[in-house]
């Protein structure tokens, strides 16, 4: 069986956006059972964790054969095991890699500075200064990826975990309108998540931090 560890509660801002989610997706286009493991945010530093990732970090991957972590690589193991992720067409399926890694190599390393400058300093003199240069940054690639995807439904032919994975980095960007200011961008992101093993990952989710919260409350 699968085993899937990460968080049993994050704050909202981070509510979604967690990185199991992108396994749990693709978990779920892949038509792979399993379980999760929750651990606290005080848990993370654990002797117990960091043999199952060792920077302190979720998720972590658990299958009969391997223990991963790193999001992007456990995505790419669950893709082997299923063609709705991965074509069998080898060209096909070495870009719909390529795009995997564009997303956490390209896209995410000029997203993630933004929304840190937001979500974590946007009181402070220096990062207002900072701002708008990392905001151009981040127009930057999605002026690129527009351009790409074009009239495309997808990055190529077809969905694959090279979707998956933008479309989760898109996602760092809800706090802004820079995706709905680019109609291509918003209705792909759209697409993507109206797809039914997107909208079941979700779902679960989610649930582990309202079964958090309604605990909490009820304890209180």
């Amino acid at each position: 069986m699968i085993t899937l560890t990460t968080y049993s509660w994050v704050p909202p801002f981070a509510q979604g956006l967690v990185r199991d989610m992108r396994v749990r997706w693709a978990l779920e286009e892949a038509g792979l059972p399993y379980r999760t493991r929750l651990i606290d945010l005080e848990q993370r530093d654990s002797p117990e964790h960091l043999v199952r990732q060792p920077f302190a970090q979720v998720p972590a991957y658990e299958d009969e054969s391997v223990n991963l972590f790193e999001s992007g690589a456990i995505v790419l193991h669950i893709g082997a095991r299923s063609e709705t992720l991965l074509p069998t067409d080898p060209a096909e399926r070495t870009r719909a890699i390529t795009w995997l890694f564009a997303a956490i190599n390209t896209l995410e390393p000029a997203i993630q500075p933004l929304a840190e400058l937001d979500l974590f300093h946007a009181d402070e003199d220096w990062a207002r200064q900072r701002r708008p240069e990392a905001e151009k940054a981040v127009r930057k690639r999605l002026d690129q990826l527009a351009a790409w995807l074009g009239e495309q439904d997808y990055l190529e032919n077809r969905f694959t975990l090279g979707d998956l994975m933008t479309v989760c980095v898109l996602q760092i960007l809800r706090g802004t309108a820079l995706v709905e200011e680019q109609p291509r961008l918003a209705a792909y992101r759209a697409r993507c998540e109206a797809r039914p093993a997107y909208r079941r990952a979700l779902s679960d989710h989610m649930a582990v931090f309202e079964e958090s919260e309604s605990q909490a409350a009820g304890v209180a």
